[in-house]
């Protein structure tokens, strides 16, 4: 999961691609990036725009929603905000910390571990569990990931609630 203080992670994945650029990250400007992320709320910095759902500014940050949206359905928090972050060349996230914006009814850790222990955060799974190779992304450059859109296009992301993984985060 989280790497302790003295894991300094370096090029995680040896050398860089040749002949980089665009072929290995074709993120854009960003200049829409809080509208895709759903407004006004903490971010990192990394755009949406240009990149497929295995580069982890995208999936992670559906999945983030995903499941924050979950813990809000449990009961455990009336909002949720989840921080997660990767190093390149791990398919774990580095930090995740999920932090209820109002008491929540379980300790942060407690939390953090459900959470854990209910989505799974490696890339592949991600794109798996929201069906992110679906020709979705016209849609969301045009408008933004949170605008309204057809049902079975971007609004969908995250949106769909599974009540099994409700019930097991409240237990």
């Amino acid at each position: 999961m989280a790497s302790t203080p003295n894991n300094l992670i370096v090029n995680g994945t040896g050398s860089f691609p040749d002949p980089g650029g665009p072929y290995s990250d074709a993120g854009l400007t960003g200049r829409k990036i809080i509208v895709d992320t759903y407004g006004g709320g903490k971010h990192g910095g990394g755009a949406f725009s240009g990149k497929d759902p295995s580069k982890v500014d995208r999936s992670a940050a559906y999945n983030a929603r995903w499941a924050a949206k979950h813990v809000v359905a449990a009961g455990l928090a009336d909002r949720c905000e989840v921080q997660v972050s990767y190093a390149i060349g791990r398919a774990q996230p580095s930090v995740f910390w999920p932090t209820p914006l109002e008491q929540g009814a379980i300790s942060d850790l407690e939390l953090s571990n459900r959470i854990l222990r209910v989505f799974d955060w490696r890339p592949a799974a991600m794109i798996s569990n929201l069906d992110l190779k679906r020709p979705i992304y016209q849609v969301t450059a045009q408008g933004a990931t949170s605008v309204a859109a057809p049902q079975t296009t971007a609004t969908s992301l995250g949106s769909v609630f599974h009540e099994d993984r409700i019930e097991a985060l409240r237990s």
